[in-house]
């Protein structure tokens, strides 16, 4: 059963931004994550985040797309299914989380 996915504008812009075959790796990654985006240790595709180095992103999960260096930051809205999607960046790890949880707090997304 998928999840909808939802975006944060933000994240759609992140999209837009992208170029063409990475729109494509980050459409097949969602697509496949939104069948079961649960995080891992409860049988799902989703890898947890957590709080580090001032980052406080715990409670929220990311897609990590090793090859291209894409990475894909997510909450789950469970009573509703519902899969938002944060930020989806090419950008190094510190930058994209640092960023992601300036969307979260600006969102109110705790």
């Amino acid at each position: 059963m998928n999840w909808t996915v939802a975006y944060l504008p933000e994240a759609e812009k992140d999209f837009a931004e992208l170029d063409g075959s990475q729109r494509k790796l980050i459409r097949k990654a969602i697509a496949k994550v939104s069948q079961n985006p649960l995080p891992d240790f409860e049988g799902g595709l989703g890898k947890p985040l957590s709080n580090k180095r001032g980052i406080e992103l715990a409670g929220f999960l990311k897609i990590k797309l090793k090859a291209s260096g894409l990475r894909i930051v997510y909450k789950l809205e469970r009573r509703a299914e519902e899969m938002l999607i944060v930020i989806i960046g090419a950008r190094a790890d510190e930058e994209v989380y640092e960023l992601s949880q300036k969307r979260i707090d600006q969102h109110n997304l705790r």
